[in-house]
């Protein structure tokens, strides 16, 4: 069984029991549950519900685990032949969730 939910204006494929980085919830605690009703399509074995926005009645619950940051991404500017280089960097942060059930 598995979902496709919305969290913070992005799309996520979940299934119980699963892992999942979402951009950083502030006023999410660790610990905590959470649920999200946004759930946009439910796969039940093979029988496939397609919400007209949102499937009525279905939730995620989840549970907070922790606040992590991501890798170093590099951002490199250069103009050949003018001397030009910029170089910058950027960690993205992230809370990661551990899927506990999908409630159809």
């Amino acid at each position: 069984m598995y979902a496709i939910v919305e969290i913070l204006g992005q799309q996520f494929k979940v299934e119980a029991g699963r892992k999942l980085y979402i951009h950083r919830m502030n006023e999410a605690e660790r610990g905590s549950q959470i649920e999200f009703d946004k759930v946009l399509l439910l796969d039940n074995e093979g029988v496939i519900t397609v919400g007209a926005p949102t499937v009525a009645g279905a939730k995620i619950v989840a549970e907070v685990v922790s606040h992590v940051r991501g890798e170093k991404v590099i951002i490199f500017h250069k103009k050949r032949r003018k001397g030009y280089r910029k170089r910058n960097g950027h960690r993205q942060d992230f809370t990661e969730l551990f899927i506990k059930e999908i409630v159809a």
